[in-house]
C-alpha cells in the first residue's frame, strides 16, 4: 500500500513542478520537461530487468517494475506536446533516444573493461547489464515507433 501512496504522490509532485517551471520559466520548460523525459526513460530501462509480483487481492500478475515509471514518461512527453507543440515532442524524443544509445553504450564499454579482482558482484552484475543485441534493437524501434505515434495521435486529438 506504501508503494502506491509513494507513486501517487511522485507523480503529482512532479507534475506539479513540471507545470511551476513551465509557467514561470517558460524558456527552459523544454529543456526541464526533456530533461525529465530522459531520466525517466534511462530508469525505465534499468528498473525493466527486475519483474515485480502485482497482487491486487483477488488477481495477481507479474511485470517489469518499470510499470512504475511509464505515466512519467507519458506525463512529460505529452506535458511538452501540448506546451511547445508536435515538433517539440518529437525532438524530444530524438534527444531521448540518443541517450538511450550512449547509455547503452557506455555499459557496453563497461562490460568490456575487466574487473577488479575483489569486486564479488561480477556475476550479479553481468546478469543485470549483459546485453542482449536483439533485445536491445527491439526496445528502441518500439520505443521509436511508440513514441513517436503517442505524440502525433495526442497532438491530433488536442485540435
Amino acid at each position: 500500500m506504501l508503494v502506491w501512496l509513494y507513486w501517487i504522490s511522485s507523480l503529482t509532485l512532479v507534475t506539479y513542478v513540471s507545470v511551476k517551471i513551465v509557467n514561470r520559466y517558460p524558456q527552459y520548460g523544454f529543456a526541464a520537461l526533456t530533461a525529465f523525459y530522459t531520466i525517466y526513460l534511462g530508469a525505465s530501462q534499468i528498473l525493466a530487468s527486475r519483474i515485480i509480483e502485482f497482487d491486487l487481492g483477488f488477481y495477481k500478475f507479474y511485470a517489469p517494475a518499470a510499470v512504475f515509471i511509464y505515466p512519467f514518461i507519458a506525463q512529460a512527453i505529452d506535458m511538452i506536446n501540448e506546451v511547445y507543440g508536435r515538433r517539440s515532442a518529437h525532438l524530444a524524443i530524438a534527444i531521448a533516444f540518443i541517450t538511450q544509445i550512449l547509455l547503452v553504450t557506455f555499459i557496453a564499454m563497461v562490460n568490456s573493461l575487466s574487473p577488479a579482482p575483489f569486486f564479488q558482484f561480477e556475476e550479479a552484475w553481468q546478469n543485470l547489464f549483459g546485453l542482449s543485441i536483439r533485445i536491445t534493437a527491439a526496445s528502441w524501434i518500439s520505443f521509436l515507433i511508440c513514441s513517436n505515434l503517442d505524440a502525433y495521435v495526442f497532438d491530433k486529438l488536442k485540435k
